[in-house]
């Protein structure tokens, strides 16, 4: 008699996680525990009946997200000795950690940043650990297809094994899935990191004198001439803290109140600099918008071939990373969203993949460039998500190691040809 009460306490606790998990995911980390119960449809009084704490429902949110990466690992570790082809097995793998991505799209984000100041430091722990399980186990079956001679013997498979897990990952952080035919984005990121797109691809030296890459290092030659955006003074301080805090911990986790207290200033000092965070954060992005819409323009305009060209927007993406990481940060949580939530920045997504798929368009008709079969649109998000390379890999490889990493996995892919 006592299994029924518990069964129903169960499915409640159930409810309230899967409540918890839409609204984080679109509210983010500061949504309280009221809203929380307002849509959940049961007083805040019945939350705390199954969860202590706002942070209770994060920790256990991280947790299945974690428990559920760490199950694919292990699944797919015990399925290596079925007859299955290794590049099967890469892909499936890929395609699970892309589907656990989405699946708990809320906690993947809730670990983007660092965790608020008071977070628990249950929180604080499990928002730092790496996905190191599904990392080992992509590495593996990565192992297993070069002894079978399907992967060159020159691959770096640790790379590539973290570079295709982040691949994945970041499905879930985007919005690509949620759009017609976003089931193909896991298969498509995969399968160019694994065949790359050139049909043929140019030596080094060719690609390095391309009209592209010449366009891509005046403009990154361009930054160090020009002034800094912010200019001098108590604001430039101002907006050098903001740009920080918004990086580390999220535009919308950031209050007015935080920035003040990095900056060392009273909030009512901060808004006698600025009126708004909004206006904090466009005056912040406006002009490193304005020099990533200039390089990608830049670069495909020029009289290159379609490799030649996506090899210059690699090289050029790098350099804004490297250049611009906090900017960076900012931009792929605007790009998270759907519709977006903040001030119209200048962002010119949707002008840079219409241009990207009249360059893989033209690629492909002019026989430059493969790519598997599938809509226009998902064959562009595949790729712009690829041309970006992750920052650990520009931080540890360096600017030209992380362009050599990639000319060797987005262009040339890792697959033995036949």
């Amino acid at each position: 008699m006592t299994s029924a009460p518990m069964l129903v306490d169960g499915t409640r606790k159930a409810e309230i996680l899967e409540t918890a998990a839409t609204m984080f995911a679109t509210r983010g980390v500061r949504t309280s525990l009221q809203e929380i119960a307002d849509a959940a449809g049961i007083l805040p009084g019945s939350l705390y009946h199954h969860f202590a704490s706002k942070d209770a429902i994060i920790v256990e949110l991280i947790e299945r997200y974690q428990a559920d990466l760490d199950l694919i690992a292990r699944r797919a570790l015990d399925e290596t000795g079925r007859l299955q082809p290794s590049r099967d097995r890469i892909v499936a793998l890929a395609t699970a950690i892309a589907e656990c991505a989405v699946r708990h799209r809320a906690a993947l984000l809730l670990t983007f940043y660092e965790p608020p100041a008071g977070a628990s430091d249950e929180f604080v722990r499990l928002a730092r650990r790496t996905p190191s399980a599904v990392g080992n186990a992509m590495f593996e079956m990565l192992r297993i297809a070069r002894t079978t001679g399907e992967i060159r013997t020159d691959a770096d498979l640790r790379l590539l094994a973290d570079r295709i897990t982040q691949a994945m990952l970041h499905i879930g952080i985007g919005v690509s899935h949620q759009t017609p035919g976003g089931e193909q984005v896991p298969g498509l990121r995969c399968s160019i990191l694994l065949d790359g797109l050139a049909v043929r691809t140019p030596a080094d030296a060719t690609l390095n004198r391309s009209r592209s890459m010449r366009a891509a290092d005046d403009v990154i030659a361009s930054w160090s001439e020009r002034e800094h955006p912010a200019g001098g003074g108590d604001r430039a301080e101002l907006l050098r803290v903001a740009r920080a805090e918004f990086a580390r911990r999220g535009y919308d986790a950031t209050t007015v109140r935080d920035i003040a207290a990095a900056a060392g200033l009273s909030t009512g000092a901060v808004y006698r600099l600025i009126r708004s965070k909004g206006e904090l954060l466009v005056a912040i992005m406006r002009a490193y918008a304005a020099s990533v819409n200039e390089g990608w323009d830049r670069v495909l305009r020029a009289k290159s071939s379609a490799v030649e060209r996506l090899d210059a927007l690699m090289w050029f993406n790098i350099n804004v990373l490297d250049r611009f990481a906090e900017e960076y940060k900012i931009q792929s949580a605007l790009l998270s969203q759907s519709p977006p939530s903040n001030p119209n920045l200048g962002m010119s997504f949707s002008t840079q993949l219409r241009r990207l798929r009249s360059v893989l368009a033209e690629g492909l008709r002019k026989g430059e460039l493969h790519v598997e079969k599938a809509p226009a649109d998902m064959r562009a998000r595949s790729v712009f998500a690829v041309v970006w390379t992750p920052e650990n890999i520009v931080r540890g490889e360096g600017t030209r190691g992380a362009l050599a990493f990639g000319r060797e996995t987005v262009l040339r892919g890792v697959a033995k040809r036949r």
